[in-house]
């Protein structure tokens, strides 16, 4: 599936209340040039501290012992963000 393809099947399934604000963002995307400058920063500026591996490689050992997993969603209801 083409982008294209992808932005009118979203676009096509949200709820009418929402298409103002999509359009809002999406128009207003290329006239701010604080977004101009994010889209041009690199991916990745910083090297990976040996300690932030090292909290990398903890996490996806816990993981793989099938440490239990919680959802962005319950992290939002946790905190009240909606």
């Amino acid at each position: 599936m083409t982008t294209r393809e992808r932005l009118h099947r979203i676009v096509d399934e949200l709820p009418e209340e929402e298409l103002d604000a999509a359009l809002q963002a999406i128009e207003g995307r290329a006239d701010d040039p604080m977004i101009r400058r994010l889209d041009d920063a690199p991916l990745d500026d910083e090297e990976i501290s040996p300690e932030e591996e090292a909290a990398v490689q903890e996490a996806r050992d816990e993981v793989a012992a099938g440490a239990p997993r919680v959802s962005q969603d319950e992290i939002k209801r946790e905190f009240g963000v909606e």
